[in-house]
């Protein structure tokens, strides 16, 4: 019966906390303690499917993304004259 907890050590622990951390900051400390865990989880997640990624298949390290359009813009207040340019391929600055 050492092993489990019961009712008066869960009241006790409860009431430790509350006078540690104060009953007003409790809520924020709860909240950012659950922020954190759900980063930690998307990160440990995300570091799962790299490494997976790069085992199932060889990326390249030419290839990247396209970049989106650039957008010359006008004056402020001037939405009608702003329009996508396409950018020179293949010219290279030395």
């Amino acid at each position: 019966m050492m092993g489990q907890i019961g009712p008066w050590q869960i009241v006790i622990i409860i009431a430790v906390i509350v006078l540690i951390f104060g009953a007003k900051r409790l809520p924020d400390t709860a909240r950012a303690l659950g922020k954190s865990l759900r980063i930690l989880k998307s990160e440990t997640s995300a570091l799962k499917t790299d490494g997976e990624s790069r085992t199932d298949t060889p990326a390249s390290e030419d290839s990247e993304p396209p970049a989106p359009p650039k957008t010359i813009r006008a004056a402020p207040g001037d939405v009608a004259s702003s329009r996508p340019v396409e950018e020179p391929k293949g010219t290279t600055q030395g």
